[in-house]
C-alpha cells in the first residue's frame, strides 16, 4: 500500500484547515477507506478533535492519528503511507521553511480560502512556497457566502491566482463547527444535510485530482 498524501496549508490562522482535514477524513471513512491524520500544527486542534472522538466513541481501526515536527514529518509519512489509503496533514498557519518538508512530500496540496480579503492576501505566500518546491496547489473555497458582495469579490479574485480552484465549496454553515465540537464530521453528524453533500463532493473531487496528478 502507498497512501496518498494530502497537505492542507494556509498562512492565515482560522482559515478552516482543521475543518477541511476532519471532514475529508470522515468522508473517506464513509467510503470504506483508511485514513491517517498527521497534525504538525503546534496549536493541536486536530489532535484535540481526535482525542474527543476516541473518548466519546469506540476507536475506528481505519482512522489513525499522529503528530510530527516539521523535520520529523518525512519519517511519519513514510511509516503511515504503508498502512492507510490517505494521509491528511494539517500544517501550522505560516508560510516558511517549516512547511517545505510537508509540501515536498504532498501528492496534493489544498489551500482553504475563506470569503475575506485577508485570507485572499495570505494565500499568495503559500502558493509561492508550493511553487518553489515544484508543486501546484488547489484552492478550496471555504465558508462561502455567494449572496454577499464580499463573497462574490473574493470568488472573482481567486481566479487570478496561478492555482486550480476546485469546483466543490464548503458553505458558511453552523453544522461544521457543531460537528467538530462533537468529535465528528458533518457526514456523521447530519448525513443528509447540504453540508454533508458539499463535503462528499469535495472528497470526490480531491480523489479525482489525485488520480490526475
Amino acid at each position: 500500500m502507498s497512501g496518498q498524501i494530502i497537505v492542507i496549508a494556509q498562512q492565515k490562522g482560522g482559515s478552516g484547515k482543521t475543518t477541511v482535514a476532519v471532514n475529508l477524513a470522515t468522508a473517506f471513512l464513509s467510503k470504506g477507506k483508511s485514513v491517517a491524520l498527521l497534525d504538525t500544527d503546534p496549536q493541536g486542534s486536530l489532535g484535540k478533535w481526535f482525542m474527543m472522538r476516541i473518548e466519546k466513541f469506540s476507536e475506528n481501526p481505519n482512522l489513525k492519528f499522529s503528530t510530527a515536527t516539521a523535520w520529523g514529518i518525512s519519517y511519519e509519512l513514510r511509516s503511515l503511507s504503508k498502512v492507510v489509503d490517505f494521509i491528511i496533514v494539517d500544517t501550522p498557519p505560516k508560510a516558511d521553511s517549516d512547511l517545505r518538508p510537508a509540501l515536498r512530500a504532498a501528492d496534493l496540496i489544498l489551500v482553504p480560502l475563506s470569503a475575506s480579503h485577508v485570507d485572499l492576501w495570505a494565500t499568495q505566500d503559500v502558493l509561492d512556497l508550493a511553487d518553489r518546491v515544484g508543486k501546484g496547489a488547489h484552492i478550496v473555497m471555504n465558508r462561502t457566502r455567494s449572496d454577499t458582495r464580499l463573497g462574490a469579490e473574493v470568488a472573482d479574485a481567486v481566479h487570478e491566482f496561478d492555482a486550480k480552484v476546485l469546483k466543490s465549496t464548503l458553505g458558511s454553515r453552523v453544522i461544521f463547527a457543531e460537528a467538530l465540537g462533537l468529535g465528528l464530521g458533518v457526514v456523521e453528524a447530519k448525513k443528509n444535510s447540504i453540508a454533508a453533500l458539499e463535503v462528499m463532493a469535495l472528497a470526490d473531487e480531491v480523489t479525482a485530482s489525485l488520480l490526475d496528478n
